[in-house]
């Protein structure tokens, strides 16, 4: 499975190296013999793209590295390192552009359309759509940030090509020359795009929160072992693409044995990595009360307290040993709750009142996942 994504990331970003370096060739050329910023920034900033197809390859092949004892998680993140150098590359072509735009406004030259300069601009509009849809398209199937990014570039720089080609035309039919203002609109839009995949590749590399979908999925599954009642505090560790390792605890009922807790451990481990790929190295148990219906309205109370507070998302492991007078349970306060700290010493203040004579234990969890 991993050589088979690696291929074909290969494979997609070789025909986007060529397309470009092709692309780029002719408009150099017609840029040169028309006097034209704009194509010309249009062409370098198809080698900019076939740059960043080079340091895809590059880093897909170093992210398959095999893990070894001073990396024992592997190589995958350094896709992510890729794809901030990628975004780097684009930056610096638009401030690139950019400049040179400028200065043909401050220092404006004759330009020189020709029928040939059409052409060729129509034909890298179409090349382009395609292969950005083609691009995009393999990155989503084989879940490469590097491709999906490469791919939507693609895509934008069609569109933008358009606006080369009205200035063009416009030029030519009207003799009005716009191709330096044009050549400032590509450049604005490529620097976006630049700060845009810097922004996620940044984000990658820090760690985001777990897809949404993927989470509950994730949960909805666990619950479906019929003696796991509740699954909680879901951490995946992203270390590259397709690779994620984790931990997750479940609740129990306290009739269990540790045999018993062991083997469920094993199922939900097994049918997790099979169907996600995610390795759960941890399983944490949350032990419930079944035994005694007076803890059953102790915790009814104590949910009425802690949801009387605003920004709890959750309350979960409760659990009371009557016997020892001890009180255990986690919430979960929205990270938009400024003051977190205040909630949580107040919820614990009101609980410990209400129940003076156990020793509580309220744990605050983080909001990693839905």
């Amino acid at each position: 499975m991993k050589n088979k994504r690696e291929k074909e990331v290969i494979k997609t970003s070789i025909i986007s190296i060529l397309a470009n370096i092709v692309l780029a060739g002719f408009k150099v050329f017609v840029g040169l013999l028309s006097n034209s910023i704009a194509i010309i920034s249009d062409a370098v900033n198809n080698l900019s793209d076939a740059l960043s197809s080079i340091i895809t390859i590059i880093g897909t092949k170093l992210a398959g590295k095999a893990p070894n004892k001073k990396h024992p998680y592997g190589y995958g993140r350094i896709e992510y390192m890729t794809s901030l150098i990628v975004s780097a590359i684009v930056l610096y072509a638009g401030i690139t552009a950019l400049i040179e735009s400028i200065k043909k406004i401050i220092h404006p030259e004759k330009v020189d359309y020709t029928t040939i300069t059409l052409i060729i601009l129509i034909a890298g509009i179409i090349v382009k759509f395609i292969l950005g849809i083609y691009v995009k398209k393999k990155g989503k199937e084989v879940n490469s940030d590097s491709l999906v990014a490469s791919g939507a570039d693609a895509f934008n720089d069609a569109i933008l090509s358009i606006s080369v080609l009205l200035s063009a035309v416009i030029y030519m039919i009207f003799k009005i020359n716009i191709e330096a203002y044009v050549g400032i609109l590509l450049s604005v839009f490529i620097i976006k795009a630049g700060i845009e995949l810097i922004k996620e590749s940044v984000d990658n590399m820090l760690g985001i929160r777990v897809e949404s979908s993927l989470a509950k999925s994730i949960k909805k599954d666990i619950t479906k072992e019929k003696d796991a009642q509740g699954a909680y505090d879901l951490i995946l560790n992203d270390y590259g693409p397709d690779k994620y390792l984790g931990s997750v605890h479940i609740e129990v009922k306290d009739t269990l044995t540790v045999s018993e807790v062991d083997k469920i451990s094993r199922r939900i481990t097994k049918i997790i990595g099979e169907k996600y790929g995610v390795i759960l190295h941890t399983i944490g148990v949350y032990s419930v009360n079944t035994k005694d219906k007076k803890i059953i309205d102790i915790k009814r109370d104590v949910s009425k307290i802690v949801f009387s507070n605003e920004g709890i998302l959750q309350m979960h492991g409760f659990y009371v040993d009557i016997k020892e007078k001890t009180m255990s349970f986690d919430i979960i306060i929205d990270f938009k709750n400024k003051n977190r700290e205040e909630v949580y010493n107040k919820i614990y203040d009101e609980v410990k009142n209400k129940y003076k004579e156990y020793d509580i234990s309220i744990t605050l969890d983080i909001d990693v996942s839905d």
